[in-house]
């Protein structure tokens, strides 16, 4: 694929969050530190799983690969956000948007997957705990994550594919912090109804169809609850009532971006900003917040490194 395809245009100008000066400052100071808090946090949970000899579940399994994708998936984005506050012209160019693009995607449909897949595990744990050993092995798990990484992988070529045939012959405005499909779409000098159509449809059928599956776990898993002892079901409340919570975060301002056509570009994001920075920050915080397990591993973790220097 020649990448500057029939455009004349090699770079992009990203107008990011706010053109006030003040602003840009305060949100300078206030994303660098968030995103320190991502990193951080999220390679607290991949290193505290790793080295831990109890957090051998598959549930911890896949909240280490949860916590990798959001590191890559905040670090598509949020660098260049962050060194943008800083500078008068936020250029990127066709390259770098269409990496940025296909990054964004990429990561966001693996996170999308393996959240669907966490919700699988709890639902087994959760309804059939005698067949869980069985049925949720090492391989098994590990089949699920590469699937996840197949899945986002798939559609990512596909959303960046059918951009980049796109042609671009200016403005090369964007109203957004970084390179995504609808504000290109609307640069492209072309009708680009069907193949927004189409980017709708890949993306919607993605997140709906993930979050049907979520939503009718999450049903299944309460009813089954009401047989349980009280202990019972407020240890498996408090598993999934942390996944959930994930999941409104995450697939709500998604799901508001990518299942209709774009009008508003300002709207769309603010409401980014959202699924790109705060969730995963948060995700670290919600899932150690309510974990006795992965506390007291973080602890056990921190004595040793205290102890052993």
């Amino acid at each position: 694929i020649n990448m500057e395809n029939a455009s004349g245009v090699k770079e992009f100008i990203l107008l990011g969050l706010s053109e006030h000066q003040g602003v840009q400052k305060t949100c300078f100071v206030m994303f660098l530190f968030f995103y320190m808090i991502i990193v951080a946090g999220n390679l607290l949970i991949v290193i505290t799983v790793i080295s831990s000899q109890h957090l051998n579940s598959p549930m911890y399994f896949f909240l280490c690969y949860l916590s990798f994708v959001d590191i890559c998936y905040s670090s598509v984005t949020a660098p260049k956000m962050i060194a943008d506050f800083l500078v008068e012209n936020k250029t990127i160019s066709f390259v770098g948007c269409i990496a940025q693009l296909f990054g964004v995607h990429f990561f966001g449909c693996t996170e999308i997957f393996i959240l669907t897949v966490m919700a699988y595990d709890r639902y087994i744990a959760i309804c059939r705990p005698l067949h869980y050993t069985t049925l949720m092995t090492r391989r098994t798990c590990g089949r699920m994550v590469i699937g996840s990484w197949v899945g986002g992988f798939v559609h990512s070529i596909v959303q960046t594919l059918l951009t980049t045939q796109l042609p671009f012959c200016g403005p090369n405005i964007i109203d957004h912090y970084f390179c995504d499909v609808h504000p290109l779409l609307q640069l492209a000098c072309t009708n680009t109804y069907a193949v927004s159509i189409i980017i709708v449809a890949n993306s919607g059928m993605i997140s709906l169809s993930c979050f049907f599956i979520l939503v009718m776990s999450y049903i299944v898993i309460l009813v089954s609850l009401k047989s349980q002892t009280s202990k019972g079901r407020h240890k498996a409340l408090s598993t999934c009532g942390s996944h959930i919570t994930v999941v409104i975060l995450f697939f709500g301002p998604c799901t508001f971006t990518y299942i209709r056509p774009s009008s508003n570009l300002s709207e769309e994001k603010s409401v980014a900003v959202f699924y790109t920075v705060i969730t995963p920050m948060l995700n670290p915080l919600i899932y150690t917040l309510r974990n006795e397990e992965v506390k007291s591993a973080m602890r056990k973790l921190w004595s040793r490194k205290v102890g052993s220097e």
